[in-house]
């Protein structure tokens, strides 16, 4: 038996990269992913992963529910489910979009997804042909960058500051692809607490970005997995609020407001797009989790998502709070960083000159992890940035990670500077 596996194993004679497709030779594992292999299982300091703290999973909660919806609904929950979604949970999410964010929402226009993640490989799917130009933000979300990178766009990239995207900058390169007779596709954003930089897009920005995507006729998409995380400032509606021509494509999660491991999101968009993104599920995996579905509708329709988020922002503010007066502390000068309202990241910038995915096995040797900022941009061009999650660690371990990765930047900076 051993041996069997052994030759199973082993490179023997069959040549499997000549079996792969083009695309399939041209995937590469996610560098995070990658990462946190290496780190979370040691004693490693990890401030480098973008995980919820299992603390805050409503574990109670889901066991009453789930025994409820063991004796009352088995039928429907253990069985297939249409491929738009479970329609009790359709029209709940309908009901508290509109609540909370004034968007008002039908249950044709929600669509269930197993995560955010399917939401953006459906997009790819549905709206990108090989060489469409695709605007994200500089930086954006890795996955993101993935999930489209497969169906061949051209990304044009977008610099960010602390008011999110720079529109002005967008509207620059749409007048100036105008001229060339060039149009884009659609536009993707993380508009608040974005990943990975923790920035939320200003008002007055998404207003604008809504009137350019009618003027230059293209798309958004927007990513919204965090916008319920937050811990100071006021409230900003979802661009999506500011759409009145069905233009912006909308996608929710519960990963970071029930738990992860549920892998249900939702997309809410025109009727029309819903159903193309339909047709292409269908071919996926035809439903999402339809036991997961009604848990959550019931733990959405019996109120307890609404009491739930202010907990989860309970929780969470003091590790912000701890990871940003550890850096006001501990790092050297020539470090800038952001200083979100809510999420789970702050986003590092260091001196020019030096390079965090080298600097990387020096942290790691110290104790501590974060990820690269390089991964983040679509044209991979910018070296010296990082992201750190505040989430998933207490506070006096953030607070020491934050001093182990001070040590190292301080000794690149004095290398740098000879």
């Amino acid at each position: 038996m051993e041996e069997k596996l052994m030759r199973k194993l082993g490179s023997g004679s069959l040549e499997f990269e000549r079996y792969f497709s083009e695309k399939a030779r041209r995937m590469k594992a996610s560098e995070i992913r990658e990462l946190l292999k290496l780190v979370e299982t040691s004693d490693i300091i990890s401030l480098a992963g973008g995980l919820p703290a299992p603390e805050t999973f409503p574990v109670e909660q889901i066991k009453e529910i789930t025994k409820e919806v063991l004796e009352k609904h088995a039928d429907k929950a253990l069985q297939y489910g249409t491929t738009k979604g479970f329609t009790p949970l359709r029209l709940a999410l309908a009901r508290w979009m509109e609540k909370r964010y004034g968007i008002p929402t039908s249950k044709v226009e929600i669509m269930m997804v197993a995560g955010s993640q399917q939401a953006l490989d459906l997009a790819g799917r549905v709206f990108i042909n090989p060489g469409d130009l695709v605007v994200v933000e500089g930086p954006t979300y890795l996955a993101a960058l993935q999930a489209f990178k497969y169906y061949d766009p051209e990304f044009i990239s977008i610099p960010m500051d602390h008011d999110g995207m720079r529109v002005d900058l967008l509207e620059e390169k749409l007048r100036e692809l105008k001229a060339q007779g060039k149009k884009v596709k659609f536009v993707y954003t993380v508009s608040t607490f974005q990943n990975p930089m923790g920035v939320t897009m200003s008002v007055d920005r998404r207003k604008r970005l809504v009137e350019l995507a009618d003027e230059y006729d293209f798309l958004i998409i927007e990513d919204s997995p965090y916008t319920e995380l937050r811990y100071s400032g006021d409230p900003v509606p979802p661009v999506k609020h500011f759409d009145d021509t069905g233009r912006v494509i909308y996608l929710g999660t519960f990963s970071k407001i029930l738990a992860p491991g549920f892998r249900l999101g939702w997309i809410a968009a025109q009727p029309q797009f819903i159903r193309k993104m339909e047709i292409a599920k269908q071919s996926i995996d035809l439903c999402a989790n339809t036991l997961a579905q009604v848990i959550a509708w019931k733990y959405v329709e019996n109120g307890y998502l609404d009491e739930h988020i202010p907990e989860i922002v309970e929780f969470y503010k003091p590790r912000r709070d701890a990871m940003l007066e550890a850096l006001e502390e501990y790092m050297p000068e020539g470090v800038e960083w952001t200083r979100p309202d809510g999420g789970m990241f702050i986003w590092l910038t260091l001196p020019e000159g030096i390079n965090t995915k080298m600097m990387l096995e020096k942290a790691v040797s110290k104790g501590v992890a974060y990820v690269p900022g390089e991964a983040f941009f679509a044209h991979r061009d910018v070296k010296n940035t990082m992201r750190l999650n505040f989430t998933y660690v207490p506070e006096e371990t953030i607070r020491e990670g934050v001093r182990r990765l001070a040590e190292v930047i301080e000794e690149e900076i004095k290398a740098l500077r000879g």
